[in-house]
């Protein structure tokens, strides 16, 4: 059971290190960090109950509905509400940069409980897999949300866009991962470069946080006394 623990726990600690370790100014308190995982975690019970109750009642039939909206717009709500709700408004989000490390801790920590749940049912040998593709998917979709609730928030034009893309984008993307793995037979062919564009995105996204990150600090310093 340790083990299992630790497989499950491991990825997504680890890619949230990543994603907060490149916050160049002014880090997150690690505690408050560590809340939004927890809030991200605890999504599992609902969701999971929503997506049995679909199930159980055969009210989905379709692989691109159980895809797109049972599974991708149910999980990606949850958690750009919890976002809204928990994160956006808080003092500490004041920079660019802390969508980015705010949405992938929520969406770790939801990935890394759904990971854990996953390996006690399933067995130690899905570990790997598991972090290659689900744990870390969910890394990046909550970077991409992060990055555009961020633009929300720091833009003095086009809140509204940025709201929605917020939402979309993440939906969209974690949609055709699913639809890809539900539907498609050679589904490796299709997933290796569609992650490589994913981690692409995502880290693109964060640059271009880190780079309004720094825009602003020199925009304040330039009216601070030499």
């Amino acid at each position: 059971m340790l083990g299992i623990l630790s497989a499950g726990i491991a990825p997504g600690l680890a890619l949230l290190s990543y994603f907060y370790l490149k916050d160049e100014y002014d880090s997150e308190p690690v505690s408050f960090v560590f809340r939004a995982f927890i809030y991200g975690a605890l999504l599992v019970f609902p969701i999971m109950f929503i997506q049995y109750v679909l199930e159980i009642e055969n009210l989905v039939q379709s692989e691109v509905i159980h895809a797109f909206f049972s599974t991708s717009l149910l999980e990606e709500f949850f958690k750009w509400f919890i976002l809204i709700y928990t994160v956006y408004q808080h003092i500490e989000f004041d920079e660019p940069y802390d969508g980015i490390v705010y949405g992938a801790a929520v969406s770790l920590g939801f990935a890394t409980a759904e990971n854990i749940f996953y390996l006690v049912g399933n067995g130690l040998e899905y570990a790997m897999g598991r972090a290659l593709l689900p744990v870390s998917s969910h890394a990046l979709f909550g970077v991409i949300m992060g990055y555009y609730l961020g633009k929300a928030k720091f833009s003095h034009e086009s809140r509204v866009k940025w709201f929605i893309l917020s939402l979309l984008l993440p939906f969209l993307l974690h949609g055709i991962y699913d639809y890809i793995l539900l539907s498609l037979k050679n589904w490796v062919m299709y997933m290796f470069p569609f992650m490589i564009f994913l981690w692409w995105l995502a880290l693109r996204k964060a640059k271009l946080a880190r780079t309004l990150h720094s825009q602003n600090h020199i925009e304040v310093n330039k009216g601070l006394p030499l």
